[in-house]
């Protein structure tokens, strides 16, 4: 190996997770913090937790409400514009003039 150009090797270097676990380990990088950890993971617990990266999540529940208000508000149009055409044009009396050209 080439002296001088690898980086420094820590043998007690600290892995924290925001659970709160700590794992101890070698690496380069004298101590990570991490969002989830195989003590927090669902795949390891068996149980079920939402795990949402970057407000993945709540952009979605967004776009779902603003979806179904854009439909309940197409709805309301439709169910307008059908009452709209429902009505009929009021009849009107022809003119004396109007009788008197036929």
């Amino acid at each position: 190996m080439k002296k001088e150009i690898h980086p420094e090797y820590h043998e007690d270097a600290k892995i924290i997770c925001a659970c709160g676990n700590t794992i101890k380990t070698g690496a380069t990088i004298k101590e990570m913090h991490i969002e989830i950890c195989s003590a927090c993971h669902p795949f390891y617990t068996g149980k079920e937790k939402l795990v949402d990266s970057a407000g993945q999540v709540d952009r979605f529940k967004k776009k779902m409400e603003k979806f179904a208000a854009m439909e309940k508000k197409a709805k309301e149009q439709k169910a307008t514009n059908k009452k709209k055409t429902e009505k009929k044009a009021p009849v009107t009396e022809k003119t004396d003039k109007e009788k008197a050209k036929k």
